[in-house]
Parts: structure tokens; C-alpha cells; sequence
């Protein structure tokens, strides 16, 4: 595992209905923060895309560390420059200091679920037990924890029924440099997380009818 050129899952019911990925889902909220990055960058002569593309490329990397770890299995890094991996290998050390104050007991890492009730599908990053406490994580990298991605969490958890309702919720974010540090945030409560990711999916399914219709 750790291929940048990764086909992204397809969802489908148990009918063959294909269906959109939580992550799908959330695009259709607006980041002005991302805005203010791209412009702050362009100030400064730098261009947004390539330094986005590098930056992406070593937080998918770091990821991919994270869960082959935890699934056990070996990284795949041949595609990545020394740079990325060196960057990348930083952000995975500062995972590993995490871990070792925590008892980790993976129950799906990676696993794809859908959702036969709401129709759409994702794959959380990792539900299980830590501390001895039900938990659902995702991790992230980057300059920091943004309220989407408790939005995303609560997506991942309407996946989840045929389990064990998590205890809490936790964003642990990674940073890739010295610029970006690492923190975590942690919620017992994502109600209206929820609440805020279910209208997402209708609004993201009534554009979807005006689109295709459209066509017509």
C-alpha cells in the first residue's frame, strides 16, 4: 500500500446502486480558508498547485504510514521523491510518540461501509478501541483541525450501526513541517455534526436531480 495513483473506492448498496463517498458529500461546502491559502501563497510568488500537489503527496503518504501500521502491511513508497518520504516519515514519528501513551485496538482500519438507509458509503480510518474506550478516528495533516472534519466523522458514524456506538470522536492532525504542529481534538457529542452532514447529502442529492436533469 502507499501507490499515489490509488484508484478512489466506489460505493454501491447491496442492489448494485452506486452511491457518493462522505467526502463527495462535503464538497459541496465552501472553504474560504482555502481561498485566503491560495492567495497568501500567491503574495508571496509561490504557486498554490505545485506547492498543494507536494504537500498533498506528503500528507497521503503519511497516511498511508499510519494505516499500513496499523493494518500491518508495507508501505509502497516508490513513487514519492526523498524529500516527501523524509517529510512524511517525520509526520509518522510523531504518530508512533502518540501511540506509545495509548493502548490501540484496531476493530476496522480502512474498512469501506455503506450505508443502505442513506445511501452513500466511506471508509473511516479507524474504529476501535483506545485506552479500552470505543473510539472512531480519522487522521489528518496539515496546519490545522477545522470543523469539517467532525462533519466527516459524524458521516462515518451513520456507517457504523451495525457496531458499537463509539464513546468519543477524535481528529488526530499530524503536521507535515515544523510550521504545522501536531494536536488532537476530541468530541463525545457530534449530534448536530450529524445533523449538518445529513443536509449536506440532501442538498448534495437535490443538485445531483437538477444536474441530471438538466441533461434532459
Amino acid at each position: 500500500m502507499g501507490n499515489k495513483s490509488k484508484i478512489h473506492t466506489v460505493y454501491k448498496t447491496a442492489e448494485g446502486e452506486r452511491v457518493p463517498s462522505v467526502t463527495s458529500v462535503l464538497k459541496i461546502l465552501a472553504k474560504p480558508a482555502l481561498i485566503h491559502w491560495a492567495w497568501n501563497l500567491g503574495c508571496k510568488g509561490i504557486d498554490y498547485r505545485k506547492y498543494r500537489d507536494d504537500k498533498a503527496d506528503i500528507g497521503s503518504l503519511a497516511h498511508r504510514m499510519i494505516l499500513c501500521h496499523l493494518k500491518n502491511e508495507k508501505c509502497e513508497m516508490d513513487e514519492y521523491s526523498k524529500d516527501q518520504i523524509d517529510k512524511a516519515e517525520n509526520c509518522f514519528l510523531k504518530y508512533l510518540e502518540w501511540e506509545r501513551h495509548h493502548k490501540i485496538e484496531p476493530i476496522l482500519v480502512e474498512h469501506p461501509l455503506v450505508s443502505e438507509i442513506w445511501k452513500f458509503g466511506g471508509t473511516p480510518d479507524f474504529y476501535g478501541l483506545i485506552n479500552g474506550v470505543y473510539c472512531l478516528m480519522d487522521f489528518k495533516t496539515g496546519k490545522d483541525i477545522y470543523p469539517e472534519y467532525f462533519y466527516q466523522l459524524a458521516g462515518y458514524d451513520l456507517l457504523l450501526r451495525n457496531y458499537q456506538r463509539p464513546k468519543y470522536y477524535r481528529i488526530l492532525n499530524i503536521g507535515r513541517d515544523e510550521t504545522e504542529k501536531f494536536k488532537e481534538e476530541i468530541k463525545e457529542d457530534i449530534k448536530i455534526e450529524g445533523r449538518i452532514f445529513l443536509h449536506c447529502l440532501r442538498i448534495y442529492e437535490l443538485l445531483k436531480i437538477q444536474k441530471d436533469g438538466n441533461k434532459g
